[in-house]
């Protein structure tokens, strides 16, 4: 498995974040190649889930579309 130093990025929340300070959102990381680095803004220090473009260009479009 490889590693992937994410101690420089730059995480943003998602638009639709409601911007209150309860902070309920997961935030996203660009310019990670390979993958799209996500985690809990809850948590910032926390776990990071590492998902593939592919997987996450479809859970993208799943969630435009309402399917959740």
């Amino acid at each position: 498995m490889r590693e992937h130093d994410l101690s420089n990025a730059h995480w943003r929340k998602s638009t639709y974040s409601s911007g209150d300070s309860s902070n309920e959102c997961v935030e996203v990381a660009d310019g990670v190649p390979g993958v799209v680095p996500v985690r809990d803004s809850k948590t910032t220090t926390g776990p990071v889930l590492l998902v593939g473009p592919a997987a996450w260009s479809a859970f993208i479009s799943a969630t435009g579309a309402a399917r959740f």
